[in-house]
């Protein structure tokens, strides 16, 4: 019973913490089609800020300025991919929340995996010197171990 009432928690909890929209009424756009492309592109740029939420999730300054930019050159006319190439030109491809892969962001990509393989080496090489500096005690000898009988036969 403990189990059940610890899930439907976790649950709760989760449902709680569900992402936040931070588009305020004064961006949305009067045209719900326009507006729904705003937020398809919106969801697939990084807040430059928080750099874990999308500018749609964000609350932050910068991620308000991106959408409002969405929106102006969603109403000028211009597609989808014109607007994500206008914002990758003027922020680069880490404005992307899914890069391209590509040479210039191999590390992006690749970056966490090498910094994974390196503590994995450097662990491996930590328990190998661990174990060379830490050799089984020898063995005691007679009279070591008759000694130690004595000692411990005083107390």
């Amino acid at each position: 019973f403990d189990a059940v009432r610890a899930l439907v928690l976790a649950f709760l909890i989760a449902l709680g913490s569900a992402p936040a929209h931070a588009i305020g009424a004064d961006e949305l756009l009067d045209d719900p089609v326009l507006e729904a492309r705003a937020r398809t592109i919106s969801k697939v740029l990084r807040c430059l800020v928080c750099q874990n939420q999308s500018i749609d999730e964000s609350d932050a300054p910068l991620a308000r300025d991106l959408r409002r930019l969405v929106r102006e050159r969603l109403v000028a006319g211009e597609s989808n991919a014109a607007i994500k190439a206008y914002v990758v030109s003027r922020y680069g491809d880490f404005v992307l929340l899914m890069p391209p892969f590509k040479a210039t962001t191999w590390a992006l990509w690749f970056g966490p995996l090498v910094v994974l393989l390196l503590a994995g080496a450097s662990a491996a090489v930590y328990l190998r010197r661990q174990a060379r500096t830490t050799q089984a005690a020898a063995p005691l000898s007679a009279d070591e171990r008759r000694r130690l009988d004595e000692l411990l036969d005083d107390t």
